[in-house]
């Protein structure tokens, strides 16, 4: 189905790809996996014809279909509905040409043709591969431009499955999905009728989709049959004879070097010891196994805390006048391991936030330790990283008055040492990035940890090293994720927020998934009553109003907070190199600048909480 043959890419004097080589089966479900920086993004743009290699070749069958899922969210006016529809595009080209045409035997020919690719059950497989998505009937048909930035990439990838390509490339498709639209997406893939390369770093998603996984390291490529687990046995195994053959060779080598160095000098072996010089010359060192200490997570241990943590006692809590969740009964204790679960949008986050104590309880009751201390992960905090510092200027100024090798140390904590505490953050990857926000916030040995999805930027390997990591920490751990394995290994309490409250489910993980699954079944099979759709078709009225005012505050503070950020830096520049500062800034005092930056910083602050929370309330609305 797929030949790749000396595939050969250089980026920024680089080599990323250095002749992969890979013969893919046909119809077959491969996941492509790698170590972060490894290259696989840029293999899948390869063959996806999006980038071109500097060398090697692509051969796949005639007119064969590729779909590849677009990296820009679709917006505009069409709704989710419409867009995936129009990603027929031979559907959508034959049913317009129907409508125009006045040839007989042409008009027969497109009737025959959409008869043929099933045209006519389109509407419906639509409305299916949506639903499993987490789009229900009145959010198909709002308008693109009302759903943030998540939700799109969502309808991207309805438009990709529904254009059924006879190769479809995914490239980490359940970064935007909560559990619930990972295990549809699953099951939809697993009965997939044609060749699947999937990108991916969820353990249980490559095992339960994929039948062969594709592994790119130092620019190479290597097959093994079946799914994840059966790769790091195989791999496993290759690893102990290369370690084995890479001891037999340096046996060798030092055994060459001994006769070199004993018999040069002598007239009489001479020859022979220039003989075994080029022998030596021409042996390959076999390469050695990679041992990262980029890898290591290090969570530093809490000082002991009497129980309870938190207790929630009938608590409300929203945004503005409304809430989100109500009658929330909760008892957090030291070394408890627990897991929200429940769709995007249910209140997850809001939940996290009240715990983190980022948001107030509207009515009942919240009790906290008074000495817990609390440390709070969120994608927003890996992208508001300043690109231009480095991790070790980050981190002095989370810590402010302690010594630099306190500072060093906690770096060294998660992989930042050397070179690495002084790279600039723009340079690094998503996984570095996310492992320095995880050391900036567990700067002070937090008794609390609130994990929202750990693991989006990190590579297989890395979120085993935080699993462990976890599984070592002392303290008290609430974790939001999609990824099965990291919640099998780290939760042993399973928490479901949904239907404006959060109660504790009594069962596994396992029984936590046929629960959806059973639940999904049968709300296929059933339909909502008039009633019922006209209630919620008010209620989205409602919802389409709110989240209307929700964005407008948003986008307010958002460019209120890019001003401020704005003044910070001129003022910045006027106390620190007033020669290249505002000429107005220059003629303030030393004291005037500090406090216009203070208001500034207070200012700041304001600002980004009201952007967070209008973000927040727009989340927790779906919008």
């Amino acid at each position: 189905m797929l030949n790749l043959t000396d595939i050969t890419v250089r980026l920024g004097g680089r080599t990323i790809l250095d002749n992969a080589t890979a013969k893919l089966p046909p119809r077959g479900r491969i996941g492509l996996i790698g170590r972060n920086g490894a290259g696989k993004s840029t293999l899948v743009k390869v063959i996806a014809d999006q980038l071109e290699p500097d060398g090697g070749s692509i051969d796949m069958p005639r007119g064969a279909k590729l779909g590849y899922i677009a990296q820009e969210a679709p917006g505009g006016t069409a709704t989710p509905f419409e867009t995936v529809l129009a990603a027929d595009v031979e559907r959508a080209a034959l049913l317009e040409e129907s409508e125009t045409s006045h040839d007989p035997d042409r008009l027969g020919e497109i009737h025959e043709r959409l008869i043929a690719i099933d045209a006519h059950a389109a509407p419906s497989r639509a409305a299916r591969i949506l639903v499993g998505l987490g789009f229900d009937e009145e959010m198909q048909h709002r308008e693109l431009e009302s759903f943030s930035g998540g939700w799109r990439m969502r309808v991207a990838l309805a438009s990709l499955l529904f254009s059924q390509p006879d190769l479809l490339l995914l490239d980490e498709p359940s970064n935007h999905l909560d559990l619930e639209a990972v295990l549809w997406l699953e099951d939809f893939l697993k009965s997939y009728p044609a060749t699947i390369l999937l990108v991916s770093h969820e353990r249980d998603f490559l095992n339960n989709v994929v039948d062969h996984i594709l592994h790119l390291e130092r620019g190479k490529l290597t097959l093994y049959p079946g799914g994840y687990d059966a790769f790091e046995r195989q791999r496993a195994e290759r690893q102990a004879q290369l370690a084995a053959a890479r001891a037999k060779q340096q046996a060798e080598r030092e055994k060459l070097q001994d006769y070199i160095a004993r018999n040069s000098a002598r007239a009489s072996t001479a020859k022979q010891a220039q003989s075994r010089q080029k022998a030596l010359a021409r042996m390959q060192p076999i390469a050695e196994l990679v041992d990262d200490p980029s890898l290591s997570f290090d969570f530093p241990n809490p000082d002991e805390l009497r129980p309870p943590l938190i207790t929630l006692d009938m608590a409300s809590v929203g945004y503005g006048a409304t809430p989100i969740l109500q009658r929330l009964n909760l008892r957090i204790d030291p070394d408890d391991r627990i897991a929200l679960l429940g769709r995007n949008g249910n209140g997850k986050t809001t939940l996290a936030r009240l715990l983190a104590a980022q948001l107030t309880p509207m009515d009942g009751g919240i009790n906290c330790s008074g000495k817990m201390k609390v440390g709070y992960f969120t994608q927003y905090q890996v992208e508001e990283l300043d690109r231009d510092d480095t991790p070790l200027q980050h981190m002095t100024r989370n810590m402010a008055g302690a010594s630099p090798g306190a500072v060093r140390a906690q770096l060294g904590r998660f992989g930042f040492s050397g070179d690495k505490a002084t790279t600039k953050v723009g340079k690094l990857s998503g996984g570095e990035r996310a492992r320095l926000a995880l050391a900036l916030i567990t700067r002070d040995a937090p008794h609390l940890l609130i994990l929202d999805e750990p693991t989006n930027h990190l590579d297989v390997d890395a979120r085993e090293a935080l699993i462990q990591a976890l599984n070592g920490y002392t303290g008290t751990v609430v974790v939001v994720s999609h990824d099965r394995h990291m919640l099998e290994m780290t939760a042993d309490r399973l928490v479901l927020v949904d239907q404006g409250t959060a109660r504790e489910f009594d069962g596994t993980l396992d029984d936590y998934i046929s629960f959806v699954l059973s639940k999904d079944s049968s709300g296929a099979k059933g339909g909502a009553s008039k009633a019922d759709r006209k209630e919620a078709r008010k209620a989205a009225a409602e919802a389409r109003e709110k989240s209307t005012a929700l964005r407008k505050a948003a986008k307010a503070a958002e460019a209120e907070v890019a001003t401020l950020g704005q003044r910070i830096k001129s003022l910045d520049q006027a106390m620190f190199d007033p020669a290249n500062a505002e000429a107005a800034l220059t003629k303030l005092t030393m004291t005037d600048l500090m406090k216009r930056r203070a208001e500034a910083a207070a200012a700041l602050e304001a600002a980004e909480l009201v952007w967070m929370e209008a973000s927040e309330a727009l989340e927790a609305i779906g919008g």
